[in-house]
């Protein structure tokens, strides 16, 4: 039951009657038609923006057509009046008896809320993705939580979802890595060691030579690199794999496919992109144009392969290939879109740093050409995270080993505080995570408060038992005993869900499920301190009847809650401790 969806479906109804009928003309598109909760709830229970959008394409006035439009919905039996505000917008009161649906609705259908909308096409959401260096710090987690709930988000809203990790297992790096390693291998086996040339020198990597130690002994010990550089990069990235896996299963996040940036060297995947791009005559021999405004002392145009980037909306052309034959860091990255289209998913999500801004018209380009524009793909880009602890702004230095890691945020605050948190500001926005307004138990903690309000509920329901109150079939109970105001309300807030998810998924923002959650929980709040000067409106009451209509109310609101905490992989709470 999505009550929006189904008003709208009746407006445009209407709007087709009076195209018959020649109110309206021929030929009108409807698409742009919306019925939405109105800016102010004093003005009703939805809006519509029909005569509006209609106006100009019918050559009529706004208001003549909401007039002639409110005329055809007042034969609605749910609606009770459809008033014409302003210039033309149509303000819509519904029923009470509508409400009591919704309430019945959630009750007995599980999946309310859930959408088709997306057909199951098939998706792949790329998140986290960080370098196999060392365990995941506070830096990837603001993506890491995102991605995931965007993919549970897109997976309710009906599509079919892959959750990917790319490995960046192919560059340089690796390397560094593997020498640091080696150097904690040498430490394990008591030799004095320096941390020199940018290497590792976190603590994080005692263990993974002590485990390198135990594995081969002394094998590795007096030989030139040449001996024991690949294997140990082999042994210190699954290593550091072992970590990040660790720290995502901290965080609540299990992905599907992790995918090796490394397969793609040596296997002729990467030429096999690049000579699908130059079979569409979109890969040139040519030189790149020196960089706007001041240019630099050592600019020398170089001749090398190009994409035609800017042919599908980049600034300026990109390379692929060095003349030297080398690959640039873009090859792995088209060969790894490459394959994912080759999949055959129907859409892609990209989840970045925001030190990838320069990235994102790139690689949509480089989609474009591969898919010959029938794949989309989104890019999101997950903004900084600061963190602060009694005033003070912590620092973070991954090379220097001082930095803060996902298990230490977990340690600190749990995994259902930090993901909530990360997700109450859209994604591309910078973000301070306070860590004593994180365990807050107040208003002004988000998570708090809507878990608060879950456990509320659940709170009623134990004492509705023990006052001998059978709660085992609410939906069944008379809902109209539940009509004030202020109760009507909360239904009417319970009823946005699915035009929630469908509008969250579309956008893809998850951020906006923690929000409408948070003011869901506020009107339930609301309602609750009413009931502290208004008898009438508490949840338990010498009338059985009414008790139970007002306490399947609060229960429908709970579901919803947990509904979508689930979503954003947090865990219902049935009581505060």
């Amino acid at each position: 039951m999505n009550l929006f969806a189904d008003i709208r479906a009746h407006v445009v109804e209407c709007l087709e009657a009076m195209v018959r009928e020649g109110a309206l003309p021929e030929g009108l598109s409807f698409d742009n038609v919306t019925v939405e909760p109105p800016r102010d709830a004093a003005h009703g229970d939805m809006a519509t923006n029909a005569a509006m959008v209609l106006a100009k394409p019918a050559k009529s006035k706004p208001r003549d057509i909401a007039e002639a439009l409110a005329a055809k919905l007042a034969g609605d039996d749910r609606i009770v009046s459809a008033d014409v505000a302003g210039p033309g917008f149509l303000n819509l009161r519904l029923a009470p008896s509508v409400w009591a649906d919704v309430v019945r609705a959630v009750l007995t259908n599980a999946d309310f809320g859930r959408s088709t909308m997306g057909q199951g096409k098939r998706i792949n959401v790329e998140y986290v993705s960080a370098n196999p260096t060392g365990p995941l710090h506070v830096g990837h987690t603001r993506g890491a939580i995102f991605g995931d709930a965007l993919a549970s988000l897109l997976d309710y809203a009906g599509f079919d979802v892959t959750r990917e990790y790319y490995i960046n297992d192919g560059g340089g790096q690796v390397d560094v890595l593997a020498r640091s390693v080696y150097l904690r291998y040498l430490e394990a086996h008591g030799q004095e060691v320096t941390f020199e040339d940018g290497t590792y020198p976190g603590d994080y990597l005692i263990d993974a030579g002590e485990a390198l130690k135990a594995k081969v002994g002394d094998a590795y010990l007096g030989n030139s690199e040449d001996v024991w550089l690949a294997p140990v990069r082999e042994f210190a990235t699954e290593a550091m794999m072992d970590l990040i896996r660790a720290d995502l299963a901290s965080l609540g996040i299990e992905m599907d496919v992790f995918f090796s940036e490394k397969s793609l060297y040596g296997t002729g995947r990467i030429e096999e992109a690049i000579e699908s791009l130059k079979a569409k005559d979109l890969i040139y021999w040519g030189a790149l144009k020196p960089p706007k405004g001041k240019m630099p002392d050592n600019w020398e145009a170089r001749e090398q392969w190009l994409f035609k980037s800017t042919d599908f909306g980049d600034d300026e052309d990109r390379a692929v290939q060095k003349g030297d034959g080398a690959w640039t860091y873009f090859a792995p990255d088209i060969a790894y879109h490459y394959d994912k289209v080759s999949r055959g998913f129907d859409a892609l999500v990209d989840v970045f740093g925001a030190d990838h801004t320069g990235y994102v018209k790139r690689m949509k380009a480089a989609v474009a050409a591969l898919s010959d524009d029938a794949v989309p793909l989104d890019i999101k880009l997950a903004q900084i995270v600061r963190l602060f602890k009694n005033g003070q702004e912590f620092k973070m230095s991954k090379r220097a080993g001082t930095f803060i890691t996902v298990s230490d945020l977990v340690d600190e605050v749990g995994k259902d505080v930090a993901r909530f948190i990360m997700l109450t500001r859209k994604n591309d926005t910078p973000f301070d995570f306070d860590f004593d307004k994180a365990v807050e138990q107040s208003k002004d903690n988000p998570v708090f408060y809507v878990q608060y309000a879950h456990a509320r509920v659940h709170s009623v329901l134990r004492k509705a038992a023990d006052a001998g109150i059978n709660t085992s079939d609410l939906a069944a109970a008379d809902l109209t005993l539940a009509a004030h105001e202020a109760e009507l309300a909360l239904a009417a807030k319970a009823a946005e869900w699915p035009r929630v998810v469908e509008i969250a998924a579309r956008t893809n923002e998850p951020h906006r499920v923690a929000l409408y959650l948070y003011d869901l929980a506020s009107e339930l709040h609301g309602l609750w301190n009413r009931g502290n000067d208004d008898l009438s409106l508490r949840f338990i009451q010498d009338d059985v009847a009414a008790s139970q209509a007002k306490i399947a109310l609060i229960r429908a609101v709970s579901v919803v809650i947990a509904h979508g905490l689930g979503i954003l992989g947090v865990t219902p709470a049935e009581e505060m401790r």
